[in-house]
């Protein structure tokens, strides 16, 4: 009865001209057009995991196996999205020892993350740079440019200076012509990977007006479609709203960090917004419902905007609950993800701007090292892994159905076609040709 009613309403959605489907060629790359992404003409939804660890584990060939099981369980829960670092700077194993010089290792890691990916039909979502000091982040690019004789006194120079924009300009324009090693095709034509982001939660504290984020974002999105316009882009932001949205502000929590969630996703090169959510963090002293509300709050109002300001898909790019957590529960965890996929889902089953959601983390067996308390492992039974499993069902059950709506309209229209060419016709035959 539940399909049948969501049959309902997306043909009442489409007779009213709510829905607008394209016809794409069939190149296996994610578009977005309006509020939806399209895969080959066909709504596509984004249910997913984050994995930051992938490449790293990658480059050493005796622990690729982990990659293969993470990818193969994700699959077999309907899971279609993942999130990783392409970047890894200065320290152990980097993939970037310093500006301009790789680690050949370290590439060959995320080549085959890639082919892995494009093996189990899971989508990738890159990130290109850090905000914080692991793995290097906007640290380690500010002190390479202070060891090359360059006077800088904070990291936020790292969205200023224009020696360290040229050294991140550079590690785009790498890791975008990169041949994969493994599939034999460069990173900027292979559809496996879905979008770039730009920096994994950007931050400018020493400058809450947003300008200066607002102008990286700017020159950085222009920088990379002038290169690759195959692939989606987005920023990397956490969805905190900034000076453009005054009235917004009180949903912040608390955080001054120089980020503007509707004027940064109005910039022309990025195509999607994101929004993170951790109220376990942000409100750590206030209680499981007080957090739940802050929830609720914070994805109604960031789905409404993308729907109805930017215009532009919006992806809840992490989300999570520790079980670190004073009082955790499992059943508090699944309430946390039951809320972000019913927002997404009401969202998605009305044509919405609400394209899905990453959790955090996905880790599989033998991996107790990289434990951070938010990881999931899908190889272990257990209600939040149902929860995920029920949520990835029902977003292709949407997307099966919006298939059909096509498709019945595409019949119709090539039945109207046959007609026109038939009255055409016979029109024809009944006329005198010459004198």
């Amino acid at each position: 009865m539940r399909h049948l009613t969501l049959v309902l309403l997306l043909t009442i959605l489409i007779h009213q001209g709510c829905l607008h489907f394209h016809v794409e060629a069939g190149d296996g790359f994610i578009r977005a057009r309006g509020v939806q992404f399209l895969l080959n003409g066909s709504p596509y939804y984004a249910n997913g995991f984050n994995a930051y660890w992938l490449m790293y584990t990658a480059s050493d060939p005796s622990q690729r196996s982990k990659v293969s099981a993470a990818f193969r369980e994700a699959a077999s829960h309907g899971l279609t999205v993942a999130r990783t670092w392409a970047f890894s700077d200065g320290g152990y194993s980097p993939l970037q020892y310093s500006p301009g010089s790789y680690n050949e290792q370290m590439f060959k890691g995320l080549d085959f993350v890639i082919a892995e990916a494009r093996r189990y039909g899971i989508k990738l979502i890159l990130s290109l740079a850090n905000n914080y000091d692991s793995f290097g982040g906007k640290k380690q690019y500010v002190n390479w440019a202070r060891s090359r004789g360059q006077y800088l006194t904070s990291d936020d120079d790292f969205f200023r200076h224009p020696v360290v924009k040229g050294y991140y300009k550079n590690h785009i324009k790498t890791v975008l012509y990169r041949y994969n090693s493994f599939t034999g095709i460069h990173y900027k034509d292979d559809p496996t990977i879905m979008a770039w982001e730009l920096m994994n939660e950007p931050r400018c504290t020493s400058d809450p007006s947003g300008r200066t984020i607002q102008a990286w974002i700017t020159e950085m999105a222009s920088f990379v479609k002038s290169i690759d316009r195959n692939h989606l882009l987005e920023a990397g932001l956490e969805g905190f709203y900034g000076p453009s949205t005054p009235q917004r502000n009180r949903l912040n929590p608390g955080l001054k960090i120089g980020t503007d969630f509707i004027a940064n996703n109005r910039i022309p090169g990025i195509d999607f917004a994101t929004a993170h959510a951790y109220p376990d963090q942000w409100l750590s002293s206030s209680s499981d419902q007080s957090q739940l509300s802050f929830l609720n709050n914070w994805l109604d109002t960031h789905i409404q905007d993308a729907q109805n300001i930017l215009r532009k898909p919006i992806l809840i790019a992490e989300f999570g609950k520790s079980w670190k957590d004073p009082g955790f529960s499992t059943y508090q965890r699944d309430l946390v993800f039951n809320t972000v996929y019913y927002k997404i889902y009401s969202s998605a089953k009305r044509g919405g701007a609400a394209a899905g959601g990453l959790f955090w983390q996905l880790l599989t067996e033998g991996m107790g090292n990289f434990r951070d308390g938010y990881e999931i492992v899908l190889g272990q039974p257990s209600s939040t892994a149902n929860v995920i499993a029920q949520q990835a069902h029902k977003l292709n059950q949407i997307r099966k159905i919006f298939l059909r709506m096509r498709n019945v309209e595409r019949w119709k229209r090539a039945r109207a076609a046959r007609a026109r060419r038939g009255r055409w016709q016979g029109g024809k035959k009944g006329k005198r040709i010459g004198n």
